[in-house]
């Protein structure tokens, strides 16, 4: 009999990313494209490009255990209603519900970033330790905590939220409304709208004022890109370190595509973390990329369907 697999979608505020995930964590088959993401309407436009995609993998619903979604949040957990602040068309829309109705299959679903830490716990760089932090930095910075080797959801399921985590006492403004958020310093548009308001690449049309652009500008010493890289590493630290003495951390995986930027970002980070650890205890926390890279967040989702009995505490 074929073995059976997981559906598994991950969707954030710049793509659209769908697998073909088996009991084993292996994504069989993927299909990843641009998120639509127009700034006003209902919704439906970013819905009907997922659904695009799912096509597109020509997988039979006989062959499914469940669907497994991370999407950016933050939502109303276990119901699944989606308001992430990078996609402005979803507030409060029914994700789960649309999906369950669509495909007559099990949905679990979680914010992108706790799928990240769910997928390195259980195949990637927080293999084999029991208290990891899995983040994302890239368009939106998220994060989601297991410890004692289970996923913590929280009261509301935000739990490991560190994008939101206050890191400056002052500036800047967040999206959010609160003042001095980890996400408003570094996540990839916050890095190069810092670098662009201290003078880098004046001039150039805004399509050519990306994170990726400022990570190369960067790497070829760029003074001012390697100071935003800087600032943003430094702020990274400072929400680590906080997280780590909080809940004992034993790891720390760090994807997305600004953990790309390899030594230029996790350097500063480092280096900020260290200032800011006092504790013994909390000493021993290692800083790694994720090892399961741009596949973290479908291994993830799936694993919301594989193995409730660590992941998914809602039905």
């Amino acid at each position: 009999m074929q073995q059976r697999v997981v559906l598994a979608i991950d969707i954030g505020g710049t793509k659209l990313a769908v697998g073909v995930v088996d009991g084993e964590g292996r994504v069989l088959d993927y299909r990843r494209a641009p998120n639509p993401n127009p700034p006003t309407g209902d919704g439906e436009s970013v819905l009907q490009s997922l659904f695009a995609l799912i096509d597109e993998l020509g997988v039979e619903r006989s062959e499914l255990l469940g669907i497994g979604v991370g999407c950016g949040g933050p939502m109303l957990w276990p119901s699944g209603e989606v308001s992430p602040l990078n996609i402005p068309t979803w507030r409060g829309f029914p994700l789960r519900a649309r999906l369950t109705e669509a495909f007559d299959l099990p949905v679990h679903i979680h914010n992108d970033a706790i799928c990240v830490a769910v997928a390195e716990h259980w195949r990637g760089a927080g293999m084999g330790v029991d208290n990891v932090l899995g983040m994302v930095v890239s368009t939106g910075v998220g994060g989601g905590l297991i410890l004692g080797g289970r996923l913590v959801n929280g009261a509301s399921g935000n739990a490991g939220h560190i994008g939101h985590a206050i890191v400056h006492e002052f500036e800047p403004l967040c999206r959010c409304g609160a003042i001095g958020c980890l996400e408003a310093i570094a996540s990839g548009p916050n890095i190069s709208a810092w670098a662009y308001a201290e003078g880098w690449r004046e001039g150039f049309p805004r399509e050519q004022r990306t994170g990726q652009d400022l990570v190369e500008d960067a790497r070829r010493g760029d003074r001012i890109a390697l100071a935003a890289m800087r600032r943003a590493g430094r702020a990274l630290g400072i929400g680590i370190a906080t997280a780590t003495v909080l809940c004992d951390l034993e790891v720390v995986a760090i994807g997305g595509g600004l953990s790309q930027a390899g030594p230029l970002l996790f350097d500063p980070l480092e280096i900020s973390l260290r200032e800011r650890i006092g504790l013994d205890y909390a000493s021993p926390v290692r800083v790694v990329p994720a090892g399961l890279g741009q596949e973290s967040g479908l291994v993830g989702a799936a694993a919301l369907v594989l193995h409730p009995e660590r992941y998914w505490s809602a039905d």
